[in-house]
């Protein structure tokens, strides 16, 4: 009987709820073969692709079972469930990380160049997928002339139009003028967390 090292590890990943078929188990007569150095070996019988994961002291790990043929590569089980597990990890992170509210202090007279920095910024926060608080923020007598502050919301609102939408209206919180802008893609509100499919190449 083949034994490989990963035998007895589960082929269940409790963190993403996600089966895997190994070894023995996989059921397909013929299979794409990944080697353990990330290269395709080809498409090899069932038996040929135990018989390499065998030799290389490694298991066979079923990676893309709709493929045509199936998927599969040589590796540490372990080592690949490892592997998933940090994947997961990174989309996770990278979502609540798009999900995020930056903030963007301006000032009711401030100076066009200054202006043109602080839009660069907002746009690249809203194209990252993150909402944007604009914060226009009046110091002493400049209370006095409120006006500008919603001018000034208006003017970053209209430059920030094609990739964003204004989230309720400006309003005074203290000293400080707020309005929130949510990211748009193709006319939709952007949300957080898009379906990736595996695309395996041949």
């Amino acid at each position: 009987m083949i034994q490989f090292k990963g035998q007895l590890a589960s082929r269940y990943n409790s963190k993403s709820k996600t089966f895997w078929r190994t070894n023995q188990n996989i059921q397909a007569a013929n299979l794409r073969v990944i080697g353990s150095d990330g290269k395709q070996v080809g498409v090899l019988s069932r038996d040929e692709a135990l018989q390499k994961a065998k030799e290389a002291e490694l298991d066979l790990v079923e990676i893309a079972a709709s493929a045509n043929p199936p998927v599969a590569k040589i590796i540490d089980f372990v080592k690949f469930k490892y592997q998933q597990d940090k994947k997961e990890r990174e989309a996770k992170f990278a979502e609540r990380k798009g999900s995020e509210v930056k903030e963007v202090w301006l000032s009711p007279f401030m100076a066009d160049n200054d202006y043109k920095v602080r839009l660069d910024k907002i746009k690249e926060f809203l194209t990252d997928g993150n909402k944007v608080r604009i914060a226009v923020k009046f110091t002493g007598r400049q209370l006095a002339h409120r006006e500008f502050g919603y001018q000034l919301t208006k003017r970053v609102s209209d430059d920030a139009k094609e990739i964003s939408k204004v989230d309720g209206e400006p309003k005074f919180l203290g000293r400080q003028l707020l309005m929130t802008l949510t990211p748009v893609k193709k006319g939709k509100v952007v949300e957080s967390g898009e379906d990736k499919d595996l695309v395996v190449s041949s």
